[in-house]
């Protein structure tokens, strides 16, 4: 009974915490919906939006692919899914995948090469790219081999990185709330608590599914 109970508990939380993601990516990207060139946080971008030709689409093409990775993500680690529908897991899989591999990774380390913050968080933001693409591809890789408990790890670790659009923004907010910094300083930072804990949690994780 104990056990039924911690596991309603665990998973009234994650549905929590799984909708809550859901609705906040829903709201950033709804910000650009009329794909103009001075919304939000491309308001801080007009160097780029006017200097360089291509930021514009790369920028529109990972926001637009990477709203769809969160959720399709989400689904991926839940075993009654998995289970007992099989079909369905690998269709959101593809989702997630191509997501990521065609688009948001692709366009994320185009828009990443000019981030704010100057060369350290370029260099943040090229190596959340470009892990975000390996360890997905390795996901696939290993799925198509049928090492599963591979497969199982890098989707565990490319997950880690996609969070990193909400623990990013959450880590933004914590910061300015406490220690008002300027505003060059928070992008340094926050370039690599984005996703740095997170993929550390990841091999936790794994660490913890090996004993």
């Amino acid at each position: 009974m104990y056990k039924k109970a911690q596991f309603s508990v665990w998973n009234g939380l994650w549905l929590v915490l799984f909708a809550y993601s859901c609705l906040l990516m829903i709201e950033i990207t709804w910000r650009y919906h009329g794909f103009t060139l001075d919304a939000n946080f491309l308001m801080i971008k007009q160097t780029e939006v006017d200097g360089i030709w291509w930021y514009r689409y790369a920028f529109y093409a990972h926001v637009c692919s990477a709203v769809l990775a969160l959720p399709a993500g989400f689904t991926q680690f839940n075993s009654y899914l998995l289970k007992n529908f099989p079909r369905l897991h690998r269709g959101i899989g593809y989702l997630y995948v191509f997501s990521i591999l065609g688009c948001a990774a692709p366009s994320g380390l185009l828009i990443g090469a000019v981030a704010n913050g100057g060369l350290s968080s370029v260099i943040s933001f090229e190596l959340l790219g470009i892990g975000w693409f390996y360890f997905t591809w390795r996901g696939v890789r290993s799925a198509v081999q049928q090492k599963f408990n591979v497969h199982r790890n890098f989707m565990i670790r490319s997950f880690a990185l996609t969070c990193s659009a909400i623990t990013l923004r959450f880590w933004k907010v914590l910061l300015v709330y406490l220690f008002h910094p300027n505003p060059m300083d928070v992008y340094q930072i926050i370039a690599w608590l984005g996703w740095v804990p997170n993929l550390l949690l990841a091999e936790y994780i794994i660490y913890r599914k090996k004993e």
